[in-house]
């Protein structure tokens, strides 16, 4: 028989008998977790699973089968004598040598000669050895013909054994079994049979903590399956291998300056670099030294792209290149989508790009905790980016070529940065610039370092030449960095500091117009900036009726809130629907699929916008995209109203026009009186009209003395407030309200409701 060893680490276990030191036997517990165990669980656990038993619970008691069987071949005669078991192992398990039999049938005698001398009686003994037979025969003849060979059979055991299974499992250690026990639950119950730890011994490494909840084999074996399947998705791997930043000085421009050749001679790497540099180490030079960056790499014939403030999404034509599906699992989607890498002028990068395309997709797939539709749609756009950027980056490839990939401005998304995650697993630089200290980029990886300054520059595009070099005096930036400290979560606001803006409309008494409507809009309530974005409160009411039936006090009222900036509409339609609009033509072709064609509009010859600021028209069109989403409009979706909505919104009156540009949002905001005197219901394009400046961010109110609903009939729902402020008087003439003398004074409210009788 074999002795138990200790063991000096657990790679002690995979060692073969003859090249153990002390020629022995491992027999060990398991009661605590730590990634090397998990390791080493993983990896014994497939060595008992090809030469040795796996045990999964406990070892179930033989039934009336597996005795009826085992009478029929060795009868139920029982002697405590070696030579009656040497001679029915020969019988019960004929594979076995008698070397092997020989220790089996010792260890067996043994044990059943202690459990004698702890009192149990001779039909104890006679159980026990039938159920040991039974169990030799029915769970573990696979390995007793390999007791004692070289190759040392395996027994895993998960979980509390019984008083019989360790004995059983005893006599086939010191037969020669290497065993483990797996206890998730400590050592406790085991110690109530061996409280002297005599048949095993208790593993201790450094790190064990307790083993997690969902801890076990079928979760060993659940990776493992996954894992290997992970394999297939390489394919053949490539046999260049990244040493990314390896080699690095950790002083940004100049790693990436240096030549590929001095960065080391390892022939199975290739050295690229994989650099963030935030901030700017000088603002007066920056901008020069970036063009002489550049000028150094186009000399020395590297291969170049440089993309500014974001990666341009995908066109249709782009994504209709891609081949993909529709995925369940992950290992599918990336198996099917990485068929597109193809790159056969050098089939050494098609690996190298089709391993980084594996291996980015696994880490986001861990990240996303299998969201694979998510990640279908990144994998999608990367193959994108990749089938866009691989002629200029690849071009003639051949080790050691590194070409660059210049990034200003950061990544804006997680598409983005796994592209650029990507590149950076590929024979390429990749040098990410966030000079401006107030962006924020999304790029997280391990494998990336970063170069970081305090200064902050604004700079919207890489100079690549020199008409592009724009180089500020130190006073320049002087004055930008006062401009930070004043306007930056100050609550004071620099002329158009902000290109975005959402209109909130404010539910208020009439009283309140009159003292809201020339004010700044820094000053109404609920006004915020949140994230770049101002939150305009706009006033979007109706006035019906008269109040007291004072026409006098009533037109002065009207013409108190007129300013300068204010559209004033005195007659229904303000828009005639039979009027010319050039854009009416052109609508279908302008919104297409749920989506305005924004790029198209812009460039279309009737486009009359194009001579506003880039962000008022990008405004615009966000503003006419939120309009038909929102269905505010009756007939939207239903009747082709639509494209009505698109043709007015592009084909505004001239004065509305200027008041757009001239908007600032963090001031006074423009405005749109409506009178309707008469019986007439306002048109379609005035209600569109109404909605559309609402939304911009201008005050909008209705003065209707009729109290008709000639204002809400092309609404979908209630988007304004309406206040009653007193009879209805009909046929009225708007007079000049410029005539009209401001100097009166007028009671307030507040006078009205506080006022002391006399």
């Amino acid at each position: 028989m074999l002795e138990h060893k200790k063991i000096r680490d657990l790679e002690d276990y995979f060692v073969s008998l003859s090249d153990r030191p002390d020629r022995g036997v491992y027999f060990y517990r398991i009661n605590g977790y730590s990634e090397e165990i998990e390791r080493f669980i993983k990896k014994y656990y497939d060595a008992a699973r090809r030469a040795g038993v796996v045990i999964e619970g406990r070892i179930p008691n033989p039934d009336e089968k597996n005795l009826s069987y085992y009478g029929e071949i060795m009868g139920m005669e029982f002697q405590m004598d070696s030579g009656f078991i040497t001679s029915g192992l020969k019988k019960w398990l004929p594979r076995m040598n008698d070397y092997q039999r020989s220790n089996v049938a010792a260890s067996i005698y043994d044990s059943l000669d202690s459990m004698r001398k702890a009192g149990k009686t001779e039909n104890m003994l006679k159980n026990a050895y039938i159920k040991f037979m039974c169990w030799l025969y029915y769970k573990f003849e696979r390995i007793v013909s390999q007791l004692g060979e070289n190759n040392i059979p395996k027994i895993l055991y998960e979980g509390e054994t019984g008083n019989y299974e360790l004995m059983l499992i005893s006599i086939l250690s010191k037969a020669g079994c290497d065993v483990v026990l797996l206890q998730y639950h400590g050592d406790k119950g085991y110690l109530n049979i061996d409280p002297q730890s005599a048949l095993s011994d208790e593993l201790q490494v450094n790190g064990m903590k307790q083993f997690p909840a969902d801890f076990s084999l079928k979760y060993i074996r659940e990776k493992m399956r996954s894992e290997l399947e992970t394999e297939r998705l390489y394919g053949t791997k490539p046999s260049l291998v990244n040493g990314t930043n390896v080699w690095v000085k950790g002083k940004g421009l100049d790693d990436i300056r240096e030549s590929v050749t001095l960065r080391g001679n390892d022939p199975k790497l290739f050295y690229n670099c994989y650099c963030r540099i935030n901030g700017v180490e000088d603002k007066l030079t920056y901008s020069n030294e970036l063009y002489q960056f550049w000028q150094e790499l186009k000399n020395a014939k590297r291969q170049i792209v440089i993309v500014n403030g974001e990666i341009p999404k995908p066109s249709p034509d782009e994504l209709s290149r891609i081949r993909w599906n529709h995925y369940e699992r992950r290992e599918q989607m990336i198996m099917d989508l990485s068929a597109n890498i193809q790159y056969t002028a050098n089939i050494e990068l098609q690996r190298l790009m089709k391993k980084a395309f594996v291996d980015v997709l696994l880490m986001e797939t861990d990240q996303e905790k299998g969201n694979v539709n998510k990640l279908t749609n990144q994998a999608v756009y990367l193959l994108c980016f990749l089938k866009r950027y691989q002629p200029l980056l690849f071009s003639n490839w051949k080790q050691p070529d590194i070409s660059c990939f210049i990034y200003l401005g950061g990544c804006k998304n997680e598409t983005e940065a796994m592209f650029v995650k990507f590149l950076a697993r590929l024979p390429v630089d990749v040098l990410i610039l966030c000079p401006n200290l107030n962006g924020k980029c999304r790029l997280e990886d391990k494998l990336l370092y970063e170069v970081n300054y305090s200064e902050s520059l604004a700079l919207d595009r890489f100079p690549e030449e020199n008409s592009q070099v724009r180089i500020g005096t130190a006073a320049f930036h002087a004055e930008r960095e006062l401009d930070t400290l004043m306007y930056q979560d100050s609550g004071m606001y620099r002329n158009r500091q902000y290109a975005k803006a959402n209109a909130i409309s404010l539910q208020t008494m009439y009283e309140e117009i009159r003292i809201l409507w020339d004010q700044e809009l820094k000053y109404r309530p609920n006004f915020s900036t949140v994230d770049g974005v101002v939150n305009i409160p706009v006033i979007f009411a109706k006035v019906s009726g008269v109040k007291d039936g004072r026409l006098p006090d009533y037109w002065l009222s009207v013409r108190e809130l007129v300013t300068e900036d204010t559209i004033l509409v005195k007659k229904a339609p303000y828009i005639e629907t039979r009027a010319a609009n050039p854009m009416k033509a052109y609508a279908a072709e302008f919104y297409k699929n749920g989506k305005l064609q924004k790029n198209k509009i812009k460039n279309h010859a009737s486009y009359q916008y194009g001579i506003l600021r880039d962000e008022v028209q990008d405004f615009l069109l966000e503003k006419l995209q939120l309009l038909i989403d929102q269905r505010l409009i009756k007939g939207t979706f239903e009747n082709g109203t639509e494209y009505t909505i698109v043709a007015t919104a592009l084909n505004l009156p001239k004065d509305v026009v200027r008041l757009i540009q001239k908007f600032d949002f963090t001031k006074k905001n423009p405005k749109l009186i409506y009178i309707n005197t008469a019986e007439t219901v306002i048109s379609l394009e005035d209600s569109i009209l109404t909605a559309f400046l609402n939304l911009i961010g201008f005050d909008v109110i209705f003065f209707v003395p009729t109290g008709y609903q000639s204002i809400e009939k092309h609404f979908n729902q209630k988007i304004m407030e309406e206040h009653q402020i007193g009879e209805y008087l009909y046929d009225l003439q708007v007079p000049d309200l410029n005539s009209l003398s401001l100097n009166r004074t007028r009671p307030s409210w507040r006078d009205k409701i506080f006022k002391r009788g006399n």
